[in-house]
């Protein structure tokens, strides 16, 4: 199970694949927008919220895209004291949510219930949702990258709403991507969004898929970055302008560039490769 900063940047990246506010969330869950805040920056939320948080997002992410693999047990979900049980630990995706639904899932609806079954026992069976690390892909080092069913724009900036997609998920090798000089820690960090627009044109064209890292919340030195400003969501370069801005840059010289308040700047992840085709 993720936890810390790898579960905040999990809620935040299903919070966006669902398409729904902070401001919604927390009404949603009954908590101030603070609250909220804290559980994409640092995690911060306890056993009995994140089991609610898990049921609400089950419509866009499955249970790999919380870090559930065999032998996970309920008792190493973040921020709570450990309950006493009797039963052995879970062998199976399937065990590990029927372990969960069984001790906080009473109160979910039967729908929320039944889709977080479903995933789990299609993970058990080797359905194409399946993301488990234990062991390599059907090709050497092969792993599986989930497409988030989001866009990014890369001009005026995007709403979050569902569109159909031509890529949906893609099979890599880290190590080849290592070769290619992609740089990241591990390889469930990396995800597949699509870029939206011409603005970063000629380096990203339009509904070009990109491999980011969505364990890069904060801005690490100049370079190409998914993010959140005036609740839309870019793909843009930034560069420190000074102490209160960033300078977001288009690669495209009919767009201009602009200078973006960085309280008011959200980094979801940093891109890493951009995924081009071209005629030949």
């Amino acid at each position: 199970m993720l936890t810390g900063p790898e579960l905040g940047a999990a809620i935040e990246a299903a919070r966006i694949a669902k398409g729904v506010s902070k401001k919604q969330l927390a009404d949603d869950f009954q908590v101030k927008p603070p609250s909220v805040q804290g559980w994409v920056k640092n995690g911060r939320i306890d056993k009995s919220k994140l089991m609610d948080v898990i049921a609400y997002f089950a419509d866009v992410v499955g249970p790999e895209h919380w870090g559930l693999r065999p032998g996970f047990t309920y008792e190493s979900l973040p921020d709570v004291a450990s309950v006493s049980v009797e039963e052995p630990a879970p062998t199976s995706a399937a065990d590990m949510v029927r372990n969960m639904l069984a001790k906080q899932g009473k109160n979910l609806p039967e729908s929320a219930r039944a889709q977080l079954m479903a995933a789990a026992e299609a993970s058990d069976q080797g359905n194409v949702i399946t993301v488990d690390f234990s062991r390599p892909g059907l090709v050497g080092d092969e792993v599986r990258i989930a497409h988030y069913d989001v866009r990014a724009a890369m001009g005026n900036g995007q709403a979050t709403h569902d569109y159909p997609e031509m890529l949906k998920d893609i099979r890599v090798s880290p190590s080849h991507l290592r070769e290619l000089g992609v740089e990241f820690e591990e390889h469930f960090h990396l995800k597949v969004v699509t870029g939206w627009g011409q603005s970063m044109e000629p380096t990203i064209k339009h509904r070009d898929p990109l491999i980011v890292n969505i364990n890069v919340r904060e801005f690490v030195g100049d370079g190409i970055y998914l993010f959140v400003w005036d609740d839309l969501l870019y793909i843009k370069r930034l560069q420190v302008a000074d102490e209160e801005h960033y300078e977001m840059i288009s690669d495209n010289p009919r767009h201009k560039d602009r200078l973006i308040r960085r309280d008011m700047t959200y980094i979801q992840a940093r891109v890493l490769l951009v995924w081009n085709a071209h005629l030949v």
